[in-house]
């Protein structure tokens, strides 16, 4: 899958399979909405957005359909970190 770092707005970054139709949203939040039936054209369109935050919201949010859930490694890295460091001050 084809992934490009995607600036602005809650937007991280973004991935999309051609063969699969599939369009992989990661947030700066750690979530992520996978898209079903995308066609590459509106991924082409996405990527080459001045302003990709808007083009989702106006063009992929409400138009496909998708699973939600998190990003590969966000607890994972977490947890690395707590190893090395301690937990952050508002977590004890």
């Amino acid at each position: 899958m084809e992934r490009r770092r995607i600036g602005g707005g809650r937007l991280k970054s973004a991935g999309y399979d051609a063969g699969e139709q599939r369009l992989e949203i990661e947030f700066v939040d750690g979530s992520l909405k996978a898209f079903k039936s995308v066609p590459a054209e509106v991924w082409r369109r996405f990527v080459a957005s001045p302003n990709p935050a808007s083009f989702y919201a106006d063009r992929i949010e409400e138009e496909y359909a998708f699973d939600a859930g998190r990003a590969a490694g966000g607890s994972g890295a977490r947890a690395k970190l707590d190893s090395l460091f301690g937990p952050g001050p508002s977590e004890g």
